[in-house]
């Protein structure tokens, strides 16, 4: 039994997604040498390197850490504007927009519902290009849908063409929602990504309410329509700098170098072919030869930056385009896969929900809020989930490398699920929230319920999307966008009706529920991967993915 009572295996040798992550604690497999593997340096000498980096110059895993940095910088821009302030775009104005439009509450609501929606329904295309044909591509065809949702929406005269704008604005949602997270594979190490996670889940899950406070001071200021026009000239300068600054993430790396996702890590082989780069290195620096270092290794040349501006550079997958799309949906064949889908994507359309109803509540009596007052109220909730990023990005890495070393050096993902248990916390805050809007508490208060909840979630998101593959990714993105265009059109009507305690009861019982869950994928986690390695729907439908959790 592993540490904290997760169950071994005793049909494979090597698990999926189980790596030796430190072997100066590893004491499992004596004839396993890794000391030949990549490790890292200084304070991480004795981690070793998950993937294991390929000694191309252009592998975005080498790269140096400025351009890295630079990468994410963008990446945390687009969040912020393309999946982060577009959906909640309206929500502190919602009652000015459906005044001035001459349209009921709810039809405002669901044209957010419609942006999210087409986010969701996207979501699988968009997976698929990227695998196909890459990252770059994809994500400034995004940011051109919306430049150009945003000058729809700075010229809107009714209902219907904000409506035609919210939906084209959605096409740009989807890939900064999905893309972020998998690219941080693509640039990272296992043992380097829980900041950078706990970074995009606050720009995904935090910083769409600090944008609803914004929102509300222009909205009172200059007018909704000006949210519009600074969307304009936010997505139009983030598009210029990714044409110049954001290379391709996408590689196509060895599989050997994959060393957390293969059934036989085979390290014997891979560090065979460490120790034979290490000697012909050598043997380069001391021989005097024409023949180049780079060809001696078949290694091709760095990219110029003037190469790396191409928009299309390469095929990067060999999959039929059907089966590409079809792969968000085929995971959730896979039970912790839906376990992860429906947790995440559930606790954040119930926190969702809650934007939809903020400014129904607050703009009523007793509150009388004007949208200045609604988007001020989101100034809660952003700080929770600052909190939260703080938090996990300050302890997760360390709480990740403790229990490893507690494994006797093995790595086991379900050590991600100990902070799901934070879910709880949100959903205590669910409840408390209802209670408080019920009894007209103060705004004070109930903002801090709204802290709460987004606290619960980020950590406990975090957790979970840490590894996650860009399929399922998509896949709980498909889900969470269906959820929230679904409640777009019935939540409103359920708090007038019902009243905001019974509504936010019943979602606090519901994120409870799921949460109570999480023991069963904790202890019996390791022995399914090991079933579904051994009888992988997937692979018996030759499609390809990472999703072996």
């Amino acid at each position: 039994m592993g540490f904290l009572g997760i169950l071994e295996d005793t049909k494979l040798a090597h698990v999926p997604a189980t790596v030796i992550l430190d072997d100066v604690h590893h004491t499992g497999n004596a004839n396993s040498n890794t000391s030949s593997l990549k490790h890292g340096t200084g304070r991480h000498s004795h981690v070793i390197l998950v993937p294991q980096p390929s000694e191309d110059p252009n592998d975005p895993l080498n790269w140096p850490t400025h351009k890295k940095t630079v990468i994410m910088m963008l990446a945390s821009l687009g969040g912020c504007i393309f999946a982060s302030t577009f959906g909640p775009l309206l929500n502190a104005g919602l009652f000015v927009v459906a005044q001035e439009l001459d349209r009921t509450l709810t039809d405002i609501t669901v044209t957010s519902g419609y942006t999210l929606l087409v986010a969701g329904s996207s979501g699988a295309i968009v997976s698929a290009f990227s695998q196909k044909w890459g990252k770059r591509p994809v994500l400034l065809a995004s940011a051109l849908f919306g430049f150009i949702g945003s000058i729809m929406g700075s010229t809107v005269t009714s209902y219907h063409t904000l409506l035609a704008a919210r939906i084209v604005q959605g096409f740009a949602t989807a890939a900064y929602e999905s893309l972020i997270i998998s690219m941080i594979g693509d640039l990272y190490f296992v043992h380097q990504r829980g900041v950078y996670v706990a970074l995009t889940s606050l720009i995904l899950g935090g910083v769409s309410n600090f944008s609803s406070v914004i929102c509300g001071a222009i909205t009172k200021n200059l007018g909704w329509k000006y949210l519009f026009h600074f969307c304009t000239m936010a997505s139009g300068l983030h598009l210029i700098l990714s044409f110049f600054f954001w290379p391709e993430t996408q590689y196509r790396r060895d599989h050997r170098y994959d060393i957390d996702e293969l059934i036989d890590d085979n390290l014997d082989e891979l560090v065979g072919v460490e120790k034979r780069h290490q000697v012909e290195l050598e043997d380069i620096e001391k021989t005097t030869t024409t023949v180049s270092s780079s060809s001696a290794f078949h290694i091709p040349p760095k990219k110029t930056f003037m190469q790396e501006l191409a928009i299309f550079s390469g095929i990067y997958s060999s999959q039929n385009l059907i089966k590409l799309i079809a792969a968000p949906f085929l995971v959730n064949t896979n039970l912790a896969v839906l376990f992860v889908v429906v947790i995440t994507g559930s606790l954040t359309a119930l926190y969702v929900a809650m934007s939809f109803v903020i400014a129904q509540i607050f703009s009523a009596p007793p509150y009388l809020l004007t949208p200045f007052g609604v988007g001020n109220l989101f100034i809660g909730p952003f700080i929770g989930g600052l909190i939260a990023v703080v938090f996990v990005a300050a302890t997760y890495d360390g709480f990740i490398k403790w229990c490893s070393r507690k494994n006797n050096g093995v790595y086991e993902p379900e050590y991600r699920l100990l902070l799901n248990w934070f879910g709880i916390v949100a959903a205590a805050g669910l409840v408390g929230f209802g209670v408080l809007c019920q009894n007209s508490a103060s705004y004070y208060a109930t903002a801090t319920m709204h802290a709460i909840v987004l606290f619960g979630i980020v950590a406990s998101s975090t957790a979970l999307n840490s590894d996650m593959s860009n399929e399922i990714f998509v896949a709980g993105i498909i889900y969470k966008n269906f959820l929230f265009y679904g409640f777009s059109y019935f939540v409103n009507n359920w708090t007038a009706t019902a009243g905001p305690k019974v509504v936010f009861g019943t979602f606090g019982g519901v994120a409870a529920a799921l949460v109570l869950t999480t023991p069963i994928f904790f202890h019996w986690g390791k022995r399914y991967r090991s079933h579904w390695a051994r009888h992988n729907i997937l692979k018996k439908l030759s499609i390809e993915t990472h999703a072996s959790l």
